[in-house]
């Protein structure tokens, strides 16, 4: 499993690689991950091979000048010279360093398994070893979000930072079978990638309800709880701010949002305009098991997205039994069905009136959880995705040995 960036406790991508490998591991299959930084957090099975970049963009020092000791080859100055005209070359550069890896045990592996790298690099692997690609969703939407959000000359970087997308379109294209969490996701990789629709396949992701489930302390009053990259414009956050806002004043409320949040960034900035200073609790770095307790204890969730292509934290929520509110795009109501409350994305006056008629109705918010409850069993489990993409393995497997699949 190759993964160029793989943070352990936010993001889609360092979540699914986590859970996936392990149950992959413990169907019986022999699993190494090939990361870049951030490395993920592997759980008992699979083999963690770390793939160091210059590990440009760390949480506490990003955009950073390395030291010219820390320079180790070609691939290096390439990532620094990128990052410096103002680009995102992390995928790009992984993928050369993952075609010298696969290249030097190619016989070590039946197949491949790309996890949104859509680099070059998965191109040349593709010749020598069967390869299978998740998109979680593309990326091209959050650039069109950005892009629209972003004012003068902050679209100009903004086109710049997204440069790598057009790649990601061209391997899409030509790499391979694809699996994706939703159909939602499956329609905007059609559109956005022109990918042939033979080629991508529906798998649900999953939720580890051997932690997120509800627990038996009682909840606590007006507490409202989101996970949601706090300064990225598609997750919304303004949006739940500006309608937070709204509902204080009419009723006491707590919010809580596992998000870092920038001290100069776009968020900070609305939280001094909207008088929200010291209102509004931001947590990061938790535990899995901190995580979990906060989820279920919380008597709302929300996830305020412009745009979803599955949305993990929705699952989370859902498993952990506590009322959903959810925006109506993207993949979320395919997702959620009917046990969330789906308001119009954008919208803060309608995202007020929900949480305060959620907050005001425990036989609502009841109703919502044992729906959820009830979905989570139904479709989402962990086991399940691991058995269908073994079966996505086999077929890569098969076709490229030209076999029948």
């Amino acid at each position: 499993m190759l993964s160029y960036r793989s943070k352990p406790h936010c993001g889609g991508q360092g979540i699914y690689l986590r859970h996936v490998s392990r149950e992959l591991a413990a169907l019986g299959h022999h699993v190494e991950v090939f990361s870049g930084q951030p490395y993920p957090e592997l759980e008992p099975g699979p083999l963690l091979q770390t793939v160091p970049s210059l590990d440009l963009y760390r949480d506490d020092d990003p955009f950073r000048t390395p030291g010219l000791g820390e320079y180790r080859d070609w691939i290096d100055v390439l990532e620094f010279a990128t990052m410096c005209t103002g680009a995102f070359p992390e995928p790009r550069t992984f993928g050369i360093r993952a075609v010298r890896e696969m290249r030097a045990r190619k016989d070590d592996f039946d197949v491949v398994h790309d996890n949104q790298v859509l680099a070059s690099g998965m191109l040349k692997i593709a010749e020598f070893l069967p390869l299978v690609t998740s998109i979680h969703h593309p990326i091209s939407v959050d650039r069109r979000i950005e892009l629209q959000a972003a004012r003068g000359f902050s679209r100009l970087t903004k086109w710049r930072w997204y440069s790598f997308v057009r790649m990601q379109a061209r391997v899409a294209r030509k790499v391979g079978p694809i699996m994706t969490g939703s159909e939602s996701s499956k329609a905007d990789i059609l559109r956005d990638f022109k990918v042939p629709p033979e080629n991508v396949r529906v798998v649900p992701l999953g939720v580890d309800t051997r932690l997120f489930h509800p627990r038996t302390a009682p909840r606590v009053p007006g507490r409202i709880v989101a996970v949601a990259s706090a300064d990225s414009p598609v997750k919304g956050v303004a949006t739940l701010l500006r309608a937070y806002a709204k509902l204080i004043t009419e009723r006491e409320a707590e919010l809580i949002l596992v998000s870092k949040l920038t001290p100069d960034g776009p968020t900070a900035k609305l939280l001094s305009d909207l008088a929200l200073d010291g209102r509004v609790k931001f947590v990061s770095g938790i535990s899995d098991e901190d995580l979990a307790e906060l989820l279920a204890s919380a008597q709302l969730a929300v996830v305020p997205s412009l745009y979803e292509g599955f949305s993990l934290p929705a699952v989370e929520h859902m498993a952990s039994g506590t009322a959903l509110v959810a925006s109506r795009t993207g993949a979320l109501p395919e997702v959620t069905g009917d046990a969330a409350l789906l308001v119009a994305p954008g919208d803060p006056e309608e995202l007020a009136a929900a949480m305060r008629g959620l907050l005001d109705s425990p036989a609502e918010r009841d109703r919502l959880s044992g729906l959820a409850l009830n979905r989570v069993a139904e479709r989402f489990a962990w086991s399940a995705v691991a058995r269908t993409t073994v079966a996505e393995y086999r077929r890569a497997i098969a076709a490229k040995a030209g076999r029948p699949c």
